[in-house]
């Protein structure tokens, strides 16, 4: 049995327009791709490479392109189980079904699930108007509004989002009336984490992408019914019940038996401070393979294989030594990329926005090898960005491979 893939257009002023769609595909009625309504030339190359009017199967409801910064992006193939088991994993992990805002584009999977966990959980959502970006006095009503209801609130916010809000008042109050606010799409800031615990925010940070349903590791921990493993290169395998049916648009290889191959390399290791809610089930983690009652494993995830740097022989994840400079004080984003060298290879440089000097951030990492402290450090006023809060790493690396 078949249906025909129907677009699904997404307008940023009324993305619950979708809900009736939504909820049909969730019903295995249609098959549908969201598309960016207020991007024509996006929409247009979306249809054409996930073949929008051509047969797909049935057992398909939503065909979600993945958020590559290049090239063009992959339809993860997403079930109705795939959808629904995840909701509920939210639902559980976070203490219960509740009442959802929607604070990101809906035709991304983020905002996508949003919607699936008010449909599942039988609420309206409240819908924020996007056309002019986040808007944190809208943000407030929104909140206010849902606290109304007396149930419990959530939403999802990019890392950027999450900043803006706390830089007001009105914000912070705002966030304090949700009981999680689900972190995702970039790596968080560590700063900005402690500092929204400290205002008795409740940020929990996501991992996940279009081919598993969403964000399905929170704080480092699987979703019930998730599962994890790395392999003995480090890279990251995600399985359980929302992993996509393959790509309707490029080869699947990645997808095996149920589990998906990330593009991510990362750790696992058992962890004592683990919540109640987390999920013991890794069959292949090797921090703890044998024992009867296994510990929760924590996950890391230390940086995506393909932005690996090879200096000299030595690789390192970039990721990890960002990680040490948003720890600085006065460092407010950071990059760090390879750039072609004559005899190493690749030479390890960054760049950074804040009010550090150069000589505080070589204090702060003198206790690193000498071979990871960057050769080139550069002040810039803003990183480029592919998106919210996604840094453009190829842009950085043309800046700083110019003298």
């Amino acid at each position: 049995m078949s249906h025909f893939l129907a677009p699904l257009p997404v307008n940023l002023a009324r993305p619950d327009k979708i809900l009736d769609d939504l909820e049909a595909a969730i019903a295995g009625h249609g098959s549908f791709l969201p598309l960016p309504a207020a991007d024509a030339a996006t929409s247009s190359l979306l249809r054409s490479h996930m073949r929008v009017g051509e047969e797909i199967s049935a057992d398909i409801a939503l065909v979600v392109p993945t958020s590559g910064s290049t090239g063009t992006p992959k339809g993860a193939q997403l079930t109705p189980a795939n959808l629904v088991a995840s909701a509920d994993a939210t639902h559980r992990t976070l203490g219960g079904p509740g009442q959802w805002l929607l604070a990101m584009p809906a035709h991304h999977i983020a905002g996508i699930q949003v919607l699936v966990r008010s449909l599942v959980a039988g609420v309206d959502p409240w819908c924020m108007d996007l056309r002019g970006g986040f808007d944190v006095p809208a943000f407030a009503r929104g909140a206010a509004e849902l606290a109304e209801t007396g149930d419990r609130m959530y939403t999802s916010l990019t890392p950027m989002q999450l900043a803006k809000a706390m830089d007001t008042l009105q914000g912070i109050d705002a966030l304090r009336e949700f009981d999680a606010i689900l972190v995702g799409g970039a790596a968080t800031h560590p700063q900005l984490l402690e500092s929204a615990r400290k205002l008795r925010i409740n940020p929990v940070t996501t991992y996940g992408s279009s081919e598993t349903a969403g964000g399905c590791v929170y704080d480092g921990y699987p979703l019930p019914g998730v599962k994890v493993r790395v392999d003995d290169t480090g890279r990251i395998h995600l399985g359980g019940p929302t992993i996509a049916h393959g790509y309707r648009n490029a080869d699947s290889s990645a997808f095996v038996d149920g589990w998906f191959a990330t593009a991510d390399a990362g750790h696992l290791a058992p962890s004592a401070d683990a919540p109640a809610t987390a999920n013991p089930a890794n069959p292949a983690n090797p921090a703890n393979p044998d024992a009867a009652n296994p510990a929760p494993a924590r996950l890391t995830v230390t940086g995506r294989l393909d932005n690996m740097i090879n200096s000299g022989g030595l690789k390192l994840h970039p990721e990890a030594l960002e990680q040490l400079l948003l720890h600085i004080p006065g460092v407010e984003a950071a990059c760090v990329v390879g750039v072609p060298h004559p005899r190493l290879g690749q030479m390890i440089v960054a760049a950074y926005s804040g009010w550090a000097s150069r000589t505080d951030i070589l204090e702060a990492l003198d206790d690193l090898p000498r071979w990871q402290i960057p050769k080139d450090l550069r002040r810039v006023e803003s990183l480029p960005l592919t998106g919210p809060g996604k840094v453009d790493r190829r842009a950085v690396q043309e800046l700083l491979s110019r003298p």
